[in-house]
């Protein structure tokens, strides 16, 4: 079997037609997993911000409701539309379960050091990098590990952007891990991370401008009032589950094409892949 070589423009462009060709499905699922999102995002706002631990908190929550919707949307470019069990965020089976695990092997360590980095940066005052005046010995010693720590996490991303197309073979109940992930994708890799990484960049930026236009309107619509970021957060939810749901295509494409999936038919091994 011929060794399988990817298209960036092609895995782009599949993604993106396929997500906007079902805007209207992705309405319907997203709807109980953005809700449930909102939620959080509400009670998350009313616990004490003297620290930045109940923001991460805040975020490892929100993963619940994200693989809801996920593993649905997955399914539904794999399977079809008429494949789901039920309205994502109605319920918790095995699967999410197996899709939350093998999350946490893609992305457990990119978590925590993305944690480890914002609380030791949330630590050193600001000015003390400005004025000159030699910082005291603990204050150092957190300033030395920022780079470190910083250069772990962005290896440690492209790893899980290399790997995290795997999900999309839990979403249909096949058994991977991020180790076979990898070997899938052998001759491949840059484009996997190339693809994810544009797409991910894309939803980041669109959500922080939505934010930040939205926000400004409401001010003055309503001015400072807590109206005004619960109708910011919703709309930014929305565009961020948009951005999933694009990410979770191109995850789903990339399974099928480097695996040559098909249901019912057992997965050919890596080494038959690349033959």
């Amino acid at each position: 079997m011929p060794p399988v070589k990817l298209s960036f423009g092609d895995v782009l462009s599949e993604s993106f037609g396929f997500f906007f060709a079902n805007i209207r499905l992705f309405f319907h699922l997203v709807t109980v997993p953005w809700i449930l999102s909102l939620v959080i995002r509400l009670i998350g706002s009313q616990m004490p911000r003297e620290s930045l631990i109940p923001v991460l908190a805040e975020k490892a929550i929100d993963i619940v409701p994200m693989v809801m919707f996920m593993v649905a949307w997955q399914r539904v470019v794999l399977l079809g539309p008429h494949r789901l069990d039920r309205l994502p965020g109605l319920g918790w089976s095995p699967r999410e379960t197996a899709f939350l695990i093998h999350l946490l092997k893609i992305g457990g360590v990119t978590f925590l050091l993305l944690a480890a980095f914002i609380l030791t940066m949330g630590e050193i005052d600001p000015t003390a990098l400005t004025t000159g005046v030699p910082p005291d010995p603990e204050t150092a010693a957190k300033q030395t590990l920022l780079a470190p720590l910083a250069s772990a996490f962005i290896v440690s991303a492209l790893v899980a952007l290399r790997v995290s197309f795997g999900l999309a073979g839990t979403s249909v109940d096949e058994q991977g891990s991020p180790v076979l992930s990898w070997a899938y994708s052998r001759g491949n890799g840059w484009v996997v991370v190339g693809a994810l990484f544009l797409i991910s960049f894309a939803g980041t930026m669109v959500t922080a401008a939505s934010v930040l236009i939205l926000l400004s309107v409401m001010r003055g619509v309503l001015g400072a009032d807590f109206a005004a970021y619960v109708v910011t957060w919703t709309f930014a939810l929305l565009v961020s589950y948009a951005g999933n749901g694009v990410m979770a295509t191109a995850q789903a494409v990339i399974f099928r094409r480097l695996t040559g999936w098909r249901e019912g038919v057992p997965l050919p091994t890596p080494a038959e892949k690349n033959a």
